[in-house]
């Protein structure tokens, strides 16, 4: 938390309207799209149910639907995009946490008058989503993508 524990919530008169809904996906960076569609197939029981690339993210994913929430495996397409980096950096495994917003322009407004940093976005994300992502400094080392379903 940035300021006293939950007193900067009490005062805004869009908490309620505008606050995240859910766990959208949680993102996994994998050097091996298809190993670990073989894994995460295995453990959740069932096929990934959509593939696609996100060109201006230089990747390739694959989500797998798990309740309200999805696993989204992230395999890099160029050697020095993000996930490329990420990976080198520091390995296979947990590379974001989204959530799913109403209204991607209120969070994004909210979050940033209370301190917290916009990275990258707003822009086109996979699954048909606009997505931010918040500096992960500002939120306890996790790198938090918003997202919300595009117009």
């Amino acid at each position: 938390m940035k300021d006293g524990l939950f007193s900067r919530y009490i005062w805004h008169a869009d908490y309620h309207r505008n606050k995240m809904k859910r766990i959208e996906h949680v993102g996994i960076a994998v050097k091996s799209l298809k190993d670990a569609e073989r894994i995460f197939a295995d453990l959740l029981g069932s096929p990934p149910f959509k593939r696609e690339k996100v060109l201006d993210e230089q990747v390739s994913v694959s989500f797998f639907q798990v309740g309200e929430s999805k696993v989204e495996l992230l395999e890099s397409i160029s050697d020095d995009g993000p996930i490329a980096k990420h990976i080198e950096k520091r390995g296979e495994g947990l590379h974001h946490l989204a959530f799913h917003v109403d209204d991607l322009q209120s969070e994004i407004t909210r979050l940033t008058a209370i301190g917290y940093r916009v990275v990258s976005g707003p822009k086109p994300g996979a699954d048909g989503k606009t997505i931010v992502f918040l500096h992960p400094a500002d939120s306890a080392k996790v790198l938090v993508e918003l997202c919300a379903d595009e117009d």
